[in-house]
């Protein structure tokens, strides 16, 4: 009643490039829907993470069209037509962008999320499993692990970092107390803003363990991330 519904649905598309492929779509319709647009994820093994975000960005145009009606009928069908198109424009743009300067890159959409989780019974495929998505998605960051505290902290596009909470929200993540695959209930959300010139872009996405909160506040230091680290690290030292 306040968050929506979630749900998966997988689609074979055929005769793209001689081979069938299976697009795994996650729509979340808010409570507004049909008049606000659905949250889409999109995955497939057979296309690159570039790809997949570029049909994932036609189907939120296609969505644009239906407001006020339900859509997701219509969306499915639409990328059963469209896939190949969109999958040879997807190759067409990205060979032109390997052609740019970095230079010319503009940072005006990477932005900052910090998480906090309360427990990871199953940490090693949790741990591989959020390394996966931060990879695929293109995020940079720190998955700290300081005693009892988890934190993920994320850096990237902003479209990236909701798909990122999406799947983290909506995936059997881990297993409960009776080691049943289970999604994460007791995520949440402590700080989210773009990214500042004071602080420090991480290039890679690392998980770390600390010893103690001291060598916890200096990795926070480190990014320029201070007054971050007194605001929400300290509270949740129990």
């Amino acid at each position: 009643e306040t968050h929506g519904i979630t749900f998966r649905i997988q689609i074979s598309v055929k005769e793209l490039l001689d081979t069938d492929v299976l697009l795994k779509l996650l729509f979340h319709l808010p409570v507004n829907y049909p008049s606000a647009p659905p949250d889409i994820s999109v995955n497939s093994n057979q296309l690159t993470r570039a790809q997949c975000m570029d049909v994932k960005d036609k189907l939120l145009e296609q969505a644009k069209k239906h407001l006020s009606e339900p859509m997701v009928h219509d969306l499915i069908l639409w990328i059963q037509h469209h896939l190949q198109y969109v999958i040879k424009q997807s190759t067409a743009v990205c060979n032109e962008k390997t052609t740019l300067s970095k230079g010319t890159s503009t940072e005006d959409g990477i932005w900052m999320l910090l998480l906090h989780l309360d427990h990871m019974r199953a940490k090693a495929k949790y741990v591989k499993t959020v390394e996966k998505w931060a990879s695929d998605l293109r995020l940079t960051g720190r998955l700290m692990f300081m005693g009892k505290i988890i934190l993920i902290l994320l850096q990237g596009d902003r479209s990236n970092i909701k798909e990122y909470f999406i799947l983290q929200k909506t995936s059997k993540v881990d297993v409960d107390s009776s080691g049943k695959k289970c999604k994460e209930k007791m995520i949440s959300v402590l700080w989210e803003t773009k990214v500042q010139s004071q602080h420090k872009r991480f290039q890679t996405f690392e998980v770390k363990e600390y010893s103690t909160l001291d060598e916890l506040q200096n990795e926070f230091e480190t990014a320029g991330l201070t007054s971050l680290f007194s605001e929400f690290v300290p509270p949740l030292v129990k």
